[in-house]
């Protein structure tokens, strides 16, 4: 295979260790070519003319290109209400809970916004109007999503598929083949840089949910289970996690049951 530049099996599973060490991502085998290409562009982009002295580069503690770095080997795959029977449970969970005290959430892998944004449509939606007691940290690891997510500015064909209802009423034309989600919607979010890995979670106050989808599916089980553990004190007793469709936590029954088709419910004692 020609390549541009020489990529080692050893420069592979260097990458492997350092990501795995740094963000928690298990790399399979399968996944060397993707690997390749994604870092490629970090090399011509540093102007760096091997792997090896790429990953030395790095090493070296330049942190602007550990992040360029993670953010080059995470996926961010999302959709608005993907997953749709997760929303209808939220919706709910928030009638049971009620207007009487403020209701806080955590997106923990929000990427571009989509699903902070269908979460703060669900509160809308419930409690009928922006005026709710609903609020949401949305977090990722990937800083260059975030700039997307806060912006809050996304494609016509993206949005178009909530509805005219909908659009009209959480969104404003934003140029040509653009709409903008309106400050009304996005008053109730707020959006940070959190590393799951992080020992600790800037979270002040006790969560009544956590969305943490299609995320879980690059870590190992042990660092999955690290993870869940530092979920559980966060959590109200009762409170749910929402997990993607291919996620599964039976390892994790210390802290969770599974409550519905990929939500859990805090076990009671956790």
């Amino acid at each position: 295979m020609n390549r541009e530049f020489v990529f080692t099996d050893q420069d592979f599973q260097k990458i492997r260790d350092l990501i795995h060490r740094h963000a928690g991502i298990a790399l399979a085998d399968s996944k060397q070519e993707l690997v390749y290409s994604r870092l490629a562009r970090r090399l011509r982009v540093t102007g760096i003319k091997t792997f090896s002295e790429y990953l030395s580069f790095l090493q070296k503690g330049h942190e602007d290109e550990w992040e360029a770095f993670v953010n080059s080997l995470t996926t961010n795959l999302t959709s608005f209400f993907r997953e749709a029977h997760h929303f209808n449970l939220l919706a709910d969970f928030l009638r049971q809970l009620g207007p009487s005290r403020p209701i806080y959430l955590w997106c923990s892998a929000c990427s571009t916004g989509e699903e902070a944004y269908s979460m703060a449509i669900t509160a809308a939606e419930t409690f009928g109007g922006f005026d709710h007691p609903v609020r949401i940290i949305a977090s990722d690891l990937d800083s260059h999503v975030l700039v997307t997510a806060k912006a809050g500015l996304y494609k016509a064909d993206a949005v178009l598929k909530l509805g005219a209802e909908r659009v009209a009423r959480y969104f404003l034309p934003d140029g040509d083949g653009y709409f903008k989600v309106r400050p009304e919607l996005q008053q109730c979010i707020e959006f940070k840089r959190i590393n799951l890995l992080d020992a600790n979670y800037p979270v002040r106050e006790k969560l009544d949910g956590i969305f943490c989808r299609n995320v879980m599916i690059y870590f190992d089980k042990d660092t999955q289970l690290g993870i869940l553990k530092k979920f559980a004190p966060l959590l109200h007793p009762h409170g749910l996690l929402f997990a993607g469709h291919s996620e599964s936590f039976y390892h994790a029954a210390a802290y969770f049951r599974l409550r519905g088709q990929t939500v859990y419910e805090l076990a009671k004692h956790a």
